[in-house]
């Protein structure tokens, strides 16, 4: 499915089994510049269907917040370094956020300059 945002800044969620490759994921999209910050939580249980049975798993999640133009690249970030065939990316946009805070954001995951 397309993504199709309306918003220009978004948070982005994901979940994965252990602290270390939450850390990972976080910090190579940070430092990609793929999202301004990611905050990493855990852990939490998850239940849910999987093949046909259900499960119940510690997981960690990471909330990234980036902009809609870097969501492709975020992406693609998180499906080449996650470990599960099928990683949760959920991606929602922002209503509303205090100015400078989205202003950073902003600049945060502007593109590097190559020369």
């Amino acid at each position: 499915m397309a993504a199709d945002f309306s918003s220009p800044f978004l948070t982005v969620m994901t979940t994965t089994d252990s602290e270390e490759v939450a850390e990972r994921l976080a910090r190579g999209a940070v430092q990609a510049r793929l999202a301004a910050c990611a905050q990493i939580d855990g852990p939490i249980r998850s239940v849910y269907r999987w093949q046909g049975a259900i499960e119940s798993e510690p997981e960690w999640r990471v909330l990234y917040k980036t902009t809609a133009a870097r969501y492709e690249a975020l992406e693609a970030h998180i499906r080449s370094e996650h470990g599960y065939a099928t990683p949760e990316i959920i991606a929602t946009g922002v209503v509303r956020g205090s100015a400078d805070y989205l202003a950073w954001l902003e600049e945060e995951t502007r593109e590097a300059d190559v020369d």
